[in-house]
């Protein structure tokens, strides 16, 4: 077979030095698929030193991709079984779903570095690698030990063939060759692009009638009405030019979620959406196939107002909470589902993320709906003989709004007294009922002793984190400074909104507005420009630093603030050698002009 780049050498290996470094990469060294894999892996901020990949603990092994790939993998894999490569089967965002090898050291290997099933080696996460690189690229990808951009990788050589569906075109997956860097051959491409073919035939095969039926379906439903039609299944979407005039892409989600998990009843039959937008749908759906938990079928759509069709909407509505602050899909959503169980007085857990406006949401629906009414906020980091009796008295005195915070900081014991405490108001029929919100805090696990307080709550919705809705910053920033500043004329330049928009802000909205706070403490009018937010906003870091963590990095910001952002004389500012100030600057994804 035709031997592979030599991608362990000397000249190659100080190329991706140069890179990471930020000096000029010497031409004709790096090949171009991969220096322009290199460029995306900087703009993710993947770490080159570390691996930190996500894990899901619940990929599913019964989808199109799998049915139509397995028995193909099966097979290929066991005529590679004396080779020293693994055959690796991903999906669309790169997570490992099939690993099958006959080496054993190879196997180990692959382990450590974490390339096994429900770890995702997307770009993203890990750099350039054969399979995050083929989903980005769209196409074969090969890379061969140092043109991996993280150092762990560097004595494995890896191809990649993206897998396509043949009906949509919408690609499924990647087929991966991983092996040795001294085992590595031209030929990984070819064998990784055949079985890639082979597993799209075999998709074709199963979905052929399927899409047929809905195919013919769309078509019918198209020509009888001028209405909005969507045609779905699993790996298949059509709509018409109505459906894409109604609805904005922050909509059609959530209505094709809710439309394709109702077409698996195999009926027809109507169902009604809250969206986003603050509007809603009324879907009629009709399946034109149902195969055990799968489905496709024809979604008919209109939009309701109290039974009007309204006409479509250009711009995206305000947030239905106007002390809620954001419009971005993922927190409208939150709020409307918050509204909807206040409406229907059902008691309610919210789940988020340190600092992400759990209280705040359900203020901003009690004052949204019942502004003279009474509301009462309990932290259950308080709670005591007093608390307890504080709580039993606003069920008691009927009405308004009690928001218990904290839950799960309670023992067990308190848990079981706070559930004494609920349990002879939580079945009232009672239209004057408290509407009761308890908060926990997401990420933890929820503790055993809270599975009896929690059935007191029928429903849980999420409060997503700032990093999820980050659009929502642009709103939030001039919020939180009129609050500051009790309406003082100080505005953020669009300069300094562009930085707060990177920030992943691992602290949510609790830590945007400590940042705020400390920008008003020094300046009460004007505009804000970037050299007025403090030391940690120029950091894109994906979690909370420590404090130790937290001065090393004002430390580092100042320097290259005071060498107008020359990384070599900050570091011999700071004692420190280049090498570490790159690393740590990478590390703690510290954003800053460069001048040499």
């Amino acid at each position: 077979m035709r031997p592979a780049p030599d991608g362990g050498s000397e000249q190659l290996a100080r190329a991706r030095t140069s890179f990471l470094v930020d000096e000029e990469v010497e031409p004709g060294v790096v090949r171009e698929p991969i220096l322009a894999s290199w460029t995306r892996s900087r703009h993710y901020d993947v770490d080159a030193d570390r691996l930190e990949l996500p894990y899901d603990s619940d990929i599913s092994m019964d989808s199109v991709l799998t049915r139509a790939a397995g028995p193909i993998i099966r097979e290929v894999a066991d005529q590679l079984a004396s080779e020293p490569v693994s055959l690796i089967l991903t999906d669309s965002d790169g997570v490992v779903l099939d690993r099958r090898s006959g080496d054993g050291g190879l196997t180990h290997h692959l382990d450590r570095i974490w390339l096994a099933p429900g770890f995702s080696y997307a770009e993203r996460y890990v750099g350039t690698n054969g399979i995050g690189t083929a989903l980005e690229g769209r196409g074969p990808a090969q890379v061969f030990g140092h043109e991996h951009y993280a150092e762990h990788l560097e004595d494995l050589a890896c191809a990649g063939a993206p897998i396509r569906h043949p009906v949509s075109g919408k690609v499924l997956g990647v087929v991966d060759l991983t092996c040795w860097r001294s085992d590595a051959s031209m030929m990984m491409t070819a064998i990784a692009s055949t079985v890639a073919k082979r597993i799209e035939e075999t998709l074709l095969e199963q979905s052929g009638r399927r899409e047929l039926a809905l195919l013919h379906d769309y078509l019918i439903a198209c020509q009888r009405g001028r209405g909005a039609v969507f045609a779905l299944s699993d790996d298949l979407l059509m709509m018409n030019d109505r459906a894409r005039e109604l609805f904005d892409p922050s909509d059609q989600g959530p209505l094709l979620a809710e439309a394709g998990e109702a077409l698996k009843s195999g009926q027809r039959h109507q169902v009604i959406v809250d969206l986003p937008s603050g509007n809603t749908a009324r879907i009629q759906l009709r399946p034109s196939w149902t195969e055990g938990n799968r489905a496709g079928g024809i979604a008919q759509v209109q939009l309701i107002t109290n039974g009007a069709v309204p006409t479509p909407r250009v711009a995206t509505s305000s947030p239905a909470l106007p002390a809620a602050v954001g419009s971005g899909a993922l927190w409208a959503k939150c709020c409307q589902a918050v509204d909807r169980h206040f409406r229907a007085r059902e008691w309610l857990v919210l789940e988020g993320e340190p600092g992400t406006g759990k209280t705040t949401v359900a203020r901003a629906t009690h004052q949204g709906r019942t502004p003279a009414a009474h509301l009462r906020v309990l932290d259950a980091a308080d709670a005591g003989p007093r608390w307890f009796a504080d709580v039993a008295e606003e069920l008691e005195s009927g009405g308004g709004t009690l928001v218990l915070t904290h839950v799960d900081s309670l023992d067990p014991e308190g848990v079981q007294a706070l559930c004494d405490v609920l349990d002879d108001h939580r079945d009232t029929t009672d239209p004057e009922r408290p509407w009761v919100v308890a908060t926990v805090t997401a990420g933890t696990g929820s503790p055993e002793h809270l599975g009896e307080l929690l059935g007191h709550f029928p429903s849980t919705v999420e409060v997503p984190p700032l990093r999820h809705h980050v659009e929502d910053v642009s709103e939030l920033v001039p919020y939180l400074i009129a609050r500051l500043t009790r309406g003082a004329e100080l505005t953020c330049s669009p300069e300094a909104m562009r930085v707060l928009m990177r920030n992943r802000w691992p602290g949510n909205i609790e830590q945007l507005y400590q940042v705020l706070r400390k920008v008003v403490a020094k300046r009460r009018t004007g505009i804000v420009s970037p050299a007025d937010l403090p030391a940690e906003c120029r950091a894109i870091t994906r979690r909370v630093l420590t404090p130790l963590e937290a001065i090393e990095c004002d430390a580092i910001v100042d320097a290259l603030l005071d060498a107008s952002g020359n990384k070599a004389e900050a570091a011999r500012h700071l004692g420190m050698s280049r090498a570490t100030i790159y690393r740590k600057i990478r590390g703690y994804g510290i954003s800053m002009p460069t001048s040499g």
